[in-house]
């Protein structure tokens, strides 16, 4: 396969009756029909979603976990889901030492299987904020997977790239044509997944994590070597949160609280708070420098605060606060990288798919889902025609860190959705309190835009870089995805930089010469710098204003 340039342009979708963005067209074309159908956001979010799990399973699928935040226009505020799933209840720190994993738990091991929380995360979403019969919001999914759809450029060459992974995996050759992956162009069937489909239209969330797909699921587990049990699943639950958020240039920028990595895009936003930006060209080495050295620090802080809150509660509102912010701002040389950034000590008082959707009324749904390292453990449930995530692979098996593997725990998720609103002061009537006691749901929030950039540890940085494209430079949605990009590459304080083909010369050099490790990526390499999807809606007009990344195969569409 011939190497991949990124050269089209694309111009920002407009429309007033909806829109859909995400990375693969069919999908998009899924929640439009369920707009169309009189749905809400959530009702085309899952339908997309469940489209891109069959159009893109080299991302997402039933076997994964999903996050999402939702801006309901009636009451003016933002929800966040957890769908994330937790270590199974046999899986200790004490059973890997004894079988030789204790240093390092291999990426695709069986153990790195929790339990998949998308489904459960799809039916509770849809629960609180649908309209339409779950049978109905999976219609056009299984549509794709029983009738099939040809393979989208891009899909085809990583599903190439998971080939040798699929083929050793257990039942991983039901996700290929006799053996290989499928080509751009080609059509593939899934009948494995039109079925599971079909039986959770029919039965709900109980069809995945109860009866014969969670019994094919523990058995091909723990067939492989795993200890994922029916029990496990059975037990499991989404959460309901109160998103964390910050102002940022008179917006308000929102993520999902911890054991999402949301937190450190904020971080580094509230850092940035603090300096000019607009003085300073784009794409520049003193530009750069600054977002850089704002993302160490970022995550010099959620490497070690970012666990599961029912364990390990991370200092959110200290994290958080202005004066945090101002003392680790303090840490940043203007003319210098800092490769050695450490935690900071506030005072007390992973591969995936990203959509984002906006109805008629308002509504905005900014939903990821995700198997993690593309197919995840490639591992198969026999006939079910969807891949197992290793999300277990994030835990720290240092027995001291907060993010330490322990049973029934979730792990750091990658996996984080952005929602923006327009910084607002308006209080809530007396008359209509909010349901939920918190400050920040005193007010009435205005919708500016749902958005998302998928991509493991690229995501944190590729939301504070659109943010800074919106907020700052005030480029529309599809400027703001086309701009190049940097990815400190392992998500520490001190990774080496990656820097996006098309981003100067002379920015380069000045990069190095302050002392970061940097390198050019190009070309389908460029997958490193994640794929976003960003939807504006005009205050005024209710006008919507959509973008999709050129990095993808997608696209943004409206209705009316």
């Amino acid at each position: 396969m011939s190497d991949f340039n990124f050269d089209s342009r694309r111009s920002p979708v407009y429309a007033r009756g909806g829109m859909v963005a995400t990375s693969q067209p069919l999908a998009v074309s899924a929640g439009l029909e369920i707009l169309r159908q009189g749905g809400s956001a959530a009702d085309a979010a899952i339908a997309t979603a469940a489209a891109l799990n069959v159009t893109e399973p080299t991302s997402t699928g039933l076997g994964g976990d999903c996050f999402a935040l939702y801006y309901e226009a009636a009451s003016g505020q933002v929800t966040a889901l957890n769908g994330s799933g937790r270590a199974p209840a046999g899986l200790t720190l004490a059973r890997l030492q004894r079988e030789g994993l204790g240093e390092a738990l291999p990426p695709y091991h069986p153990y790195t299987i929790t339990v998949p929380g998308a489904c459960a995360g799809w039916c509770d979403l849809l629960a609180r904020y649908g309209r339409l019969p779950l049978g109905q919001v999976l219609a056009p999914a299984i549509r794709l997977a029983e009738e099939g759809y040809p393979v989208a450029p891009v899909t085809a060459y990583f599903w190439k790239r998971s080939e040798e992974r699929l083929r050793a995996a257990p039942n991983g050759l039901e996700l290929t044509i006799e053996g290989r992956a499928p080509r751009a162009g080609e059509l593939f069937r899934n009948p494995g997944l039109a079925r599971s489909l079909r039986l959770i239209a029919e039965g709900g969330k109980a069809a995945y994590y109860q009866g014969p797909i969670a019994e094919a699921l523990a058995a091909v587990v723990q067939s492989a070597g795993g200890c994922l049990s029916t029990a496990d699943l059975a037990a499991h639950t989404s959460t309901w949160e109160i998103p964390i958020s910050v102002p940022y240039r008179g917006l308000r920028v929102w993520e999902c609280p911890p054991n999402g990595q949301g937190l450190a895009a904020l971080l580094a936003l509230n850092i940035l708070q603090g300096f000019d930006l607009a003085e300073l060209p784009p794409l520049s080495a003193p530009r750069l420098h600054l977002l850089i050295e704002a993302m160490r620090l970022a995550f010099a802080d959620t490497r070690w605060y970012v666990a599961d809150p029912a364990t390990n509660p991370a200092p959110l509102a200290q994290l958080l606060s202005e004066e945090y912010a101002a003392e680790r701002r303090k840490r940043i040389d203007p003319h210098r990288a800092t490769l050695n950034q450490r935690l900071g000590t506030p005072t007390t008082s992973s591969d995936t798919v990203y959509l984002c959707t906006v109805d008629e009324q308002g509504n905005a749904c900014s939903f990821i889902n995700s198997n993690y390292m593309g197919f995840g453990t490639g591992i198969v449930p026999r006939g079910w025609g969807f891949t197992l995530q290793n999300r277990g692979h994030n835990f720290s098996l240092d027995p001291h860190h907060p993010n330490a593997l322990a049973p029934g725990k979730r792990p750091y998720h990658t996996i984080i959705p952005g929602m923006i609103t327009a910084d607002c002061s308006d209080p809530l009537s007396p008359e209509k309190p909010s349901a939920i006691s918190h400050p920040l749901y005193a007010i009435r929030h205005m919708l500016y835009a749902p958005f998302g950039v998928m991509g493991g540890f690229m995501q944190p940085q590729g939301h504070m870089q659109v943010v800074v494209g919106l907020a700052d430079d005030g480029l529309d949605p599809q400027q703001a995805l086309d701009r190049p990009r940097f990815c400190i590459d392992d998500g520490t304080a001190g990774g080496a930089v990656s820097l996006e083909e098309g981003i100067p010369e002379e920015t380069i050099a000045g990069l190095a010469a302050m002392g970061h490790p940097v390198q050019v990526v190009k070309g389908y390499a460029r997958a490193l710098f994640g794929r976003g999807q960003i939807i504006r809606r005009e205050a005024e007009t209710g006008v919507l204003c959509g973008g999709s990344d050129p990095r993808a195969d997608g696209c943004a569409m409206g209705v009316g």
